[in-house]
């Protein structure tokens, strides 16, 4: 049975929250590859703002696409090396 979409909704705002917790950044301070992991990492935390806001306004389908875009751009920060992640996390591509 497909996920309703509220269920899911919360599912990817909760996997986005707990993935900019757990993502430290792993590039030296000053660095190209340290801007390169701010923007991402402040693109993720807006795409959260914006999922939240879309979910005040009961727009669950923005909201969605919101959550699910800042998880892609902090995803894609892991996977560059910008961020390292706890070996055991399941939040992440490995």
């Amino acid at each position: 049975m497909p996920a309703k979409l509220e269920e899911k909704v919360d599912r990817y705002e909760r996997m986005l929250a707990d993935a900019l917790d757990v993502a430290d950044r792993a590039v030296p301070e000053g660095t190209p590859l340290d801007e390169a992991a701010s923007g991402c990492r402040e693109m993720a935390e807006s795409y959260l703002e914006d999922g939240r806001h879309f979910r005040e306004e009961d727009d669950p389908v923005n909201a969605l696409a919101s959550y699910s875009y800042g998880y892609g751009w902090l995803d894609c920060g892991v996977r560059m090396g910008l961020f390292s992640v706890p070996e055991d996390s399941d939040l992440f591509t490995s």
